[in-house]
C-alpha cells in the first residue's frame, strides 16, 4: 500500500526511481565534508579516487548527472566546430537536448548502428571527413554501454573494438557513456575496468541501479579530468559540501554492484512473460541487463498502452509503437509477475475490441 492508503503502483518507468538505502542515508548524515570547489571535501575526493580505481583510470570527477558527465566530457575533448561521432540511437544524441551543440558548438555526426546499438565500423570509416579542406575535425567517438534504446545491450571489449580501431586510426579520442556500465560488467562477468580499457574517458551513474539519490562520476587521465573540471565549473557544476551526496556513492560502489544481477534476472522474467502476449513483440533472447522494450503491432500505440496501464497501477514509459520497462531494486519478482498479469489483461482486452 502507498502511504496515502492507495494500492502501491508497480513503477517500471526507470531505474532512476530507485530509492537510497538506509545505509546510504546514514552515511550521508554522517559524511565528513568540506568545500569541493576548493578541492577540500574529503568524501568527494575519496569517491573520485575509488571510482577512478574501479574503472582503471587515473582520476575522477563527481558531477550531478550522467548528462552533465557526458557534456563536460565532450567539451573537454572537442573544440567549437569539431565533430563528435556516435550511433544514430545514442542517448547522448537522442535524449540529452543537443547540449553539446548548444553549449559547446560541437557538431554531432551520427553513424548507423544495428538493432543492438553496435556501430557499423565500415560506415564510420566512410563518414569521417578528410583532415584537409573545408571539413570539420572528427575529434571524438562516443560509445554507449549498456545501450538504452537497444534493450540495455551490454558490449564486450571485442564488440567495441572495431569502432574504437577506426577512431584510433584517425587520431580520435574515445568516450563511453557508461551510465549503466556496472550493469554491463555484471551481465558479462568481467570487471568494469576491462570494459573501460578501450576508452579515454567514461561517465557512469550512481543514481540508477546503484541506488544513490544524486550523482555520476567521470573518469579518465589526470589531464583530461583537469579540463573536465573547468568545463563543469563553466556549466554551473561547481559544488560545495557535496560529500553529503558522495557518501552514498561510496556505499554504492562498495555494496550495490553485485546485486544488479537481481535486476537482470527480473528483466529476463519480465521479458519472458511479455513475449507470449498478443500484439507485443519482445526480443526475449536479447535481454541481458535491466531494460526491456516491448513493441506494439502497427503504428503508434505506446502512449495509449502506457496510459491504460497507469490506470491499473503499472507505470511504464511509452512512445511511438513501444513501451519501455526497467527493473531495479525495490521491484520484486512478484511485482514483475503482477505487472505481466496486468499488461496481459490490457492487451487482450484491446485485441478483443
Amino acid at each position: 500500500m502507498a502511504s496515502n492508503g492507495a494500492p502501491r503502483a508497480i513503477d517500471l518507468r526507470s531505474d532512476t526511481l530507485t530509492q537510497p538505502t538506509d545505509t546510504m542515508r546514514r552515511a550521508m548524515a554522517e559524511a565528513e565534508v568540506g568545500d569541493d570547489q576548493y578541492g577540500e571535501d574529503p568524501t568527494v575526493n575519496r569517491l573520485e579516487a575509488v571510482a577512478a580505481e574501479r574503472l582503471g583510470k587515473e582520476a575522477g570527477l563527481f558531477v550531478v548527472s550522467g548528462s552533465m558527465g557526458n557534456l563536460v566530457s565532450v567539451l573537454a575533448w572537442c573544440g567549437r566546430g569539431d565533430e563528435a561521432m556516435m550511433g544514430a540511437d545514442a542517448h547522448l544524441l537522442v535524449n540529452e537536448m543537443g547540449a553539446v551543440a548548444g553549449f559547446g558548438g560541437v557538431q554531432i555526426r551520427s553513424v548507423p548502428n544495428d538493432h543492438r546499438g553496435v556501430l557499423d565500423a565500415e560506415a564510420m570509416e566512410l563518414t569521417i571527413s578528410p583532415e584537409a579542406g573545408m571539413f570539420p575535425r572528427a575529434s571524438l567517438l562516443c560509445l554507449e554501454n549498456t545501450h538504452n534504446r537497444a534493450n540495455g545491450a551490454a558490449f564486450s571489449v571485442e564488440a567495441m573494438r572495431p569502432a574504437v580501431g577506426v577512431a584510433r586510426a584517425h587520431g580520435m579520442a574515445v568516450h563511453i557513456d557508461g551510465a549503466r556500465i556496472f550493469n554491463a560488467a555484471v551481465a558479462l562477468g568481467v570487471p568494469a575496468a576491462e570494459l573501460a580499457s578501450v576508452a579515454d574517458s567514461v561517465t557512469f551513474c550512481l543514481s540508477k541501479g546503484l541506488s544513490c539519490p544524486v550523482g555520476s562520476v567521470v573518469v579518465g587521465s589526470a589531464g583530461f579530468i583537469a579540463r573536465a573540471r573547468r568545463v563543469r565549473k563553466m556549466a554551473g557544476g561547481g559544488m560545495r559540501q557535496a560529500g553529503i551526496l558522495a557518501a552514498a556513492g561510496l556505499v554504492a560502489l562498495d555494496s550495490m554492484v553485485d546485486r544488479l544481477a537481481d535486476d537482470h534476472a527480473n528483466a529476463k522474467r519480465l521479458a519472458h512473460g511479455l513475449a507470449g502476449l498478443p500484439g507485443l513483440s519482445v526480443a526475449e533472447a536479447e535481454i541481458h541487463t535491466n531494460i526491456v522494450y516491448a513493441e506494439l503491432d502497427g503504428d503508434g500505440g505506446g502512449p495509449g498502452l502506457a496510459a491504460a496501464l497507469k490506470q491499473r497501477g503499472v507505470l511504464v514509459n511509452g512512445r511511438f509503437n513501444w513501451v519501455r520497462l526497467v527493473t531495479r531494486r525495490g521491484v520484486t519478482a512478484e511485482d514483475v509477475d503482477e505487472a505481466v498479469d496486468v499488461i496481459g489483461s490490457v492487451v487482450r482486452e484491446a485485441a478483443a475490441v
